[in-house]
Parts: structure tokens; C-alpha cells; sequence
């Protein structure tokens, strides 16, 4: 297949690199040009912009940090909309908001091409390994199309019917899920370990009758216990940004989330102590520091 991809980012290179393994015939832009030479020398072509990607790709990947970079790459003269023909779909794998979402389906459904939301759950190592959890909603023609694709990303996909956005709110709603998870597991080593127990000895508790049910929970509780926020996987500054997303969601639909408020301030404060670059499993250290640890 043509296939191009904007992004290249931590996540995006190793979700290329595997496209590209594939056999597909690659198009790809990142903004600094560098991160696209291991794939250039894998045999993909770089484009000076994401609409010359759109050009010679029948299906365009983005997968980039927030709102303002997918603006960024899907509209304008340059943009993805602008060099893609009709008929040809965008895949927007970013997490974004759901109000951009909506945005992008319509712009693109204006210019008669297929607009398909498939934003994944896993960190880079996950990507690299090819263990990512792939969503998938969009027209259901179109989401077919790029069944091959995304099954070349991940261990598996979740299809979420034809209104792309609604893969955007359950990948919003799972990072609230982890989001919440940390705060959890932060305040609860922060609790043993005044007690005087060390960090290793609660955390062989924790993996001995709950780190079987989940694989996330058991990672996290490992990075919590060592302290081991660098370096980052998923940044406290995106973390930050996705519960704001997930409480914009939330808003809209008359949905209450207290916890997630509460998320939202324990990031902004440790954002605001230096720690935006960090990983977001950060928020065990803002729980142990007011623990007074």
C-alpha cells in the first residue's frame, strides 16, 4: 500500500519502522528531518511537507503530541487535507481532543476523503515491540481499508462503530484510568513507606495479589517503588494535557469527574516544580512529598 506518515516522534518511528517492515511503500515528514533518516535508509521517501506526503499516499498516519500539532499538520496550504485526494483517508492516531476530532471528520468528509481515529494504548517501548492496543472508529468502509495497516502496529484493535471521535473518548477515558492509577499507587507507597516499609518489600506485596490482573498496574508500581520517572515514557506536561482533555469530554456530557480534577491540579503542581519533561508516574513524587517523605 502507499502509505505516509506525519510524525516521528518517540511513538511515531517505531510505529513507521514497522509499516515500513511491512512492505508498504512509505512516505513520511517529521518536522526536524533527522528523526526520518533511519527510515530514508530503510527506504522511505521524506517529504518537505505533510501535504506532499498526502500527494503520494493513499493512507496518511499522524501521530503527533496534542491539538495544536495535528492543526498543525492536517489544515492549511501545507497541511494533510490540502494534498489528499478524494477517496484517500487520514488516520489520526494522536490523542487529541474529541472536539478536534469532530473538526477533522467533517473537513475531511467535506473533500469527499475518509477520515478514520485510531489513537493507541502503550508507551514507545510498547510501539518498538509492537505491542500497542490499537482503537479504531470512523466509516466502517474506511476503518476496513485500514485493518492491514493498524494490525501491522499492535497486538490487537478495538473497533468502536462509525463516529471517529468515539475512539478519542475511550483512549481519554483509559489515560484518566491510568492517570488515577498513579495518584493510587503514589499515595499508597508514600503511606508504607513512613510506616518505615521499604519501597522494594511493598512493592513484592503488590506484585504477589495484584500484579497478575494487570500488566499496566504492575509496570507503574514498579517505576513508583525505584522512583524511576526518567527517562520518560509519557511526559507529565501530556499527562496534564489528556485529563484536561478527559474533563473537556466530561463537561460536554454533563459527566462529573472529581478524581480527574484532582489529577489535573497534582500535575499542574508538579509542572510547576520542575517536573514537566519527567514521566508522569511523577505524581507518586508529588504524593510522597506531601507525605512529607
Amino acid at each position: 500500500m502507499k502509505v505516509g506518515f506525519v510524525g516521528l516522534g518517540a511513538m511515531g518511528l517505531p510505529m513507521a519502522e514497522h509499516l515500513a517492515a511491512a512492505g508498504h511503500d512509505l512516505w513520511v515528514y517529521n518536522r526536524t528531518h533527522q528523526r526520518a533518516q533511519p527510515l530514508h535508509e530503510a527506504g522511505a521517501r521524506i517529504a518537505a511537507t505533510p501535504a506532499e506526503v498526502a500527494q503520494h499516499s493513499d493512507f496518511v498516519f499522524s501521530m503527533l503530541a496534542d491539538d495544536a500539532a495535528v492543526e498543525a499538520v492536517s489544515f492549511g496550504e501545507h497541511g494533510i487535507l490540502s494534498g489528499l485526494s478524494a477517496g484517500k483517508v487520514h488516520i489520526s492516531s494522536s490523542t487529541i481532543s474529541v472536539a478536534l476530532s469532530d473538526r477533522l471528520a467533517l473537513a475531511h468528509a467535506a473533500q469527499a476523503q475518509g477520515y478514520v481515529a485510531a489513537p493507541v494504548f502503550g508507551r514507545p517501548v510498547a510501539a518498538a515491540a509492537k505491542q500497542l492496543w490499537v482503537l479504531a472508529a470512523g466509516e466502517p468502509r474506511a476503518v476496513e481499508r485500514c485493518l492491514p495497516l493498524l494490525s501491522a502496529l499492535g497486538r490487537g484493535i478495538t473497533q468502536l462503530g462509525d463516529k471517529p471521535s468515539a475512539a478519542n473518548v475511550v483512549k481519554l477515558s483509559g489515560n484518566f484510568l491510568i492517570a488515577s492509577m498513579l495518584e493510587v499507587l503514589g499515595e499508597a507507597f508514600a503511606l508504607t513507606r513512613k510506616a518505615g516499609i521499604s519501597p522494594d518489600a511493598f512493592l513484592g506485596v503488590f506484585s504477589a495479589v495484584f500484579g497478575q490482573s494487570s500488566a499496566i498496574f504492575e509496570n507503574y508500581a514498579k517505576v513508583v517503588a525505584k522512583g524511576g520517572y526518567e527517562p520518560a515514557g509519557f511526559k507529565a506536561t501530556l499527562g496534564l494535557k489528556d485529563v484536561r482533555l478527559a474533563l473537556e469530554a466530561a463537561e460536554a456530557l454533563a459527566v462529573p469527574l472529581p478524581v480527574a480534577g484532582m489529577l489535573r491540579d497534582h500535575f499542574i503542581a508538579a509542572i510547576a516544580q520542575g517536573h514537566a519533561d519527567v514521566d508522569w508516574s511523577v505524581l507518586a513524587t508529588m504524593a510522597a512529598q506531601r507525605a512529607g517523605l
